[in-house]
């Protein structure tokens, strides 16, 4: 199925999608959105709203060209490890295939991140039988640097279970550090060869800021809350996530994909709906924001549409904030 193509304005309207994580394969662009179900659901803080149970994959020619959507990618009963809530997934290709990588809830209701397999950008995707070892929370986003070794970037508070994982294993009852204390930040963790697994017990990423200090969990504006994506840009990692309560997406650079990671400024603006999650890409000398909001819903935070928007830098290689509906008549 096809749609016209507009900047910020939905790239598909026959679903919802949200949560796009965007690459250039094959000289085409292609998005890895969530799924978002035309369904009522209690909404709470541990996001029981989002259910969603499949994957599909949108891709377009050039910037306005029509967006093409594939179909069903991956399903969650086909999944044998997993039980419910196929979250913000990413892609990557290396070894001759394409990678998905998604979060799932396990049987026993914790948040791992899987991957699946194809020979296409587009999929069909082949699940593996089980989640990666040592995966945990959620929105995992993949760097495959110049050198071909590969990052993968994950973690997300409340729902997304991160300030469970402190001490490195699964504590149901944890809170989060106290105001005054330095934020949690994403993970981080080098991919083996295979893709398929980790090559080292995952890291913890330091935001700090241009003195070097922590950001601090309180600090609402600029720490860590989930969706992170690493980009380079001029031989500089750009580390960008959300702040979750704040809603805004902002971003901190980094020499080293691991960081520490000083904190620079913000990227997005709020959009219509609680949520905001987004992805970087190059396209053709372009670089372009892809990021959702809950407009074609009405305002419905679990039913959420993809968009995407130019991005620009300043000569000193900051990134200048994007207001989505500046333009709007």
């Amino acid at each position: 199925m096809e749609n016209s193509t507009k900047r910020n304005e939905p790239l598909v309207t026959h679903i919802y999608t949200a949560d796009p994580s965007a690459h250039v394969f094959d000289g085409r662009i292609y998005i890895y959105p969530s799924h978002d179900l035309d369904h009522e659901q209690v909404s709470n803080d541990n996001g029981d709203q989002y259910d969603m149970e499949d994957y599909h994959v949108l891709s377009m020619d050039d910037e306005l060209s029509p967006c093409v959507d594939h179909g069903e990618a991956l399903h969650l009963r086909d999944i044998p490890w997993a039980k419910q809530q196929l979250w913000a997934p990413d892609a990557a290709f290396r070894n001759d295939t394409y990678y998905l990588f998604f979060p799932a809830r396990d049987k026993n209701d914790i948040f791992r991140i899987g991957a699946a397999i194809s020979s296409s950008p587009s999929g069909p995707f082949l699940p593996q039988p089980n989640y990666i070892p040592g995966s945990f929370s959620i929105d995992p986003a993949v760097l495959v640097d110049d050198d071909n070794k590969a990052y993968m970037y994950f973690g997300g508070l409340w729902g997304g279970q991160l300030e469970k994982w402190q001490t490195g294993t699964f504590q149901q009852d944890a809170a989060g550090p106290a105001d005054h204390e330095p934020a949690l930040g994403p993970r981080v963790a080098e991919l083996n060869d295979d893709m398929l697994t980790f090559k080292e017990t995952p890291l913890e990423i330091s935001i700090v800021d241009e003195e070097g200090n922590p950001i601090l969990a309180g600090d609402e504006e600029r720490r860590y809350f989930e969706g992170p994506w690493v980009h380079k840009y001029n031989g500089s990692y750009y580390l960008s996530y959300s702040t979750g309560t704040t809603h805004t997406i902002v971003y901190a650079v980094s020499t080293n994909p691991k960081g520490p990671f000083v904190f620079k400024g913000k990227i997005l603006t709020p959009v219509v709906g609680w949520t905001t999650h987004h992805s970087i890409v190059r396209f053709k000398e372009k670089w372009f924001l892809f990021y959702h909001d809950s407009s074609l819903s009405g305002g419905a935070d679990n039913k959420r549409c993809v968009k995407y928007t130019e991005l620009n830098y300043n000569d000193d290689g900051t990134i200048q904030t994007i207001d989505p509906y500046k333009n709007e008549l």
